[in-house]
């Protein structure tokens, strides 16, 4: 009997915060062995005493725990069972690494592929249907040699179907939201084959409901032989991410994955500018400039681009995730940031707008102007924002100065704005980020972050600005 390798995508569940630690409850264990069961191949012999620190349970967790980016602890933290109660992919994640394939390589033999749409969804005109199954086969098209044609009946190679709970190929669908689709590896008979729930609702460009074609474009990934990626701004994650289908440009890490398959587009018009593949930020890379840093909730928070790293105290490796995967109503990327813990909320800013969220959870009335922070109108954005706690204070870098803004009065200080150089030593250029952690105040400039003591304005240090961001080293 023929094997098949079979991916699901699932939709996104926000991590919430978690206040002080509870125990384990008897269903975390149950949810745990499941899960390890599932995804991490723990057999039934190494399941027994799953909360009680066997040996081969704290391994499959500890795997589990460096596939997402948790502190590997090797036990059930509260992060490890809420990362277990995300929707997810069917898929085991036993395999630590960016692109990958199944296994085997399995990968169609011929560069023309075809491809019929069985069926269609009510959420959608056909015509928009069409469209965004079209768009998402380009995806894949435009850099490898494989082409895709059409036909309206008989045995396609990729049969595209919508259907609802059991829908004929022994992987029932789970009603609403959860599992949205799944696909088969490149293979004779159902390979290749892509289903997409029709309890789901779909869209054609609205983020109110599920991108047809953000899920198309990931499933037929597995259609060509992908199977998922740990890297969390690829198509091929196993979370789904709302981008929008006309600026969206395949990230470099599907690219390498395909072209390993399939090699590179012999047919690409050297006439046509290039798009350069998005990459995903390496908190390895010593030349990197952050966008902003913050604290949440305990947490250190490390902005770059559309992404942010998640450092806790004592981690070993930052969790690294989209932006809009925690704020979803959140700008993509942002110049600044700070949290203002006496009110418990966090700010980001993105040009001349300011967003509110307390923990992940919006606050109403927000996004509000730049203004509102009594800004002159020649100020566009910020630079940085640091909050000093003890003063209830926020300075807001702009340029070569900064601005002093009171909490408590809710105004801007009158002597502002002053010179950076005046109050922070050895400071002269831009500031880029800035922050609070023990005590200790620490300013940003390009690659390197200045350790101050905010109350006599020493300098103590000049350090990289990866001393806090840890390397995630595969």
């Amino acid at each position: 009997m023929r094997s098949y390798s079979l991916c699901i995508i699932t939709s996104l569940a926000l991590t919430v915060y978690c206040a002080p630690a509870s125990p384990v409850t008897a269903q975390d264990e149950s949810l745990a062995e499941s899960y390890l069961k599932n995804f991490f191949n723990l057999t039934n012999e190494s399941r027994r005493g799953i909360g009680r620190g066997v040996s081969p349970v704290t391994k499959k967790l500890s795997e589990m725990q460096r596939f997402f980016g948790l502190r590997i602890t090797g036990s059930l933290d509260e992060d490890t069972i809420t990362m277990m109660k995300k929707p997810r992919c069917g898929v085991p994640d036993g395999k630590i690494a960016r692109f990958s394939t199944f296994g085997g390589d399995p990968k169609w033999q011929k560069n023309s592929l075809t491809y019929r749409i069985v069926n269609y969804t009510p959420d959608m005109s056909r015509a928009e249907i069409d469209n965004s199954i079209d768009k998402a086969l380009q995806v894949w098209a435009k850099v490898t040699p494989l082409r895709f044609s059409r036909l309206y009946s008989g045995t396609a190679d990729i049969m595209i179907s919508f259907g609802s709970r059991s829908h004929g190929d022994y992987y029932p669908f789970d009603g609403p939201d959860g599992t949205l689709a799944h696909a088969f590896a490149p293979a004779y008979g159902i390979g290749g084959d892509a289903h997409f729930d029709d309890d789901e609702t779909f869209t054609f460009r609205s983020n109110s409901g599920y991108v047809l074609f953000m899920v198309a474009a990931h499933e037929f990934g597995h259609s060509l032989g992908l199977s998922h990626s740990d890297d969390p701004g690829a198509l091929m994650y196993p979370v789904y991410t709302y981008r929008n289908p006309d600026t969206f440009v395949l990230p470099r890490d599907d690219v390498n994955g395909i072209q390993h398959l399939y090699g590179s587009n012999p047919d690409k018009d050297p006439t046509q500018p290039e798009t350069t593949p998005p990459t995903t930020p390496d908190s390895c890379d010593s030349t990197m400039v952050l966008d902003a840093v913050t604290t949440l909730r305990g947490e250190m928070l490390f902005f770059k681009d559309s992404f942010f790293w998640r450092s806790y105290p004592q981690s070993y490796t930052p969790q690294q995730s989209l932006i809009t995967n925690f704020w979803p109503s959140a700008p993509s990327s942002i110049d600044a940031a700070y949290e203002n813990r006496r009110s418990d909320r966090i700010f980001l800013f993105r040009n001349r707008r300011v967003w509110a969220f307390r923990g992940y959870t919006p606050v109403r009335g927000y996004p509000k102007k730049l203004s509102t922070f009594g800004f002159p109108r020649s100020v566009r954005k910020i630079d940085a924002a640091l909050h000093d706690a003890d003063s209830s204070k926020t300075l807001f870098f702009v340029g070569n100065n900064y601005y002093s803004y009171d909490e408590t009065k809710e105004t801007m200080d009158r002597d502002s704005p002053k010179r950076v150089d005046q109050t922070f030593y050895g400071l002269d250029n831009k500031v880029t980020a800035a922050f609070q952690y023990r005590g200790f105040t620490y300013i940003y400039s390009g690659p390197y972050m200045f350790e101050y003591d905010l109350r006599s304005g020493r300098l103590y240090r000049v350090l990289r600005n990866s001393y806090f961001l840890r390397c995630n080293n595969y």
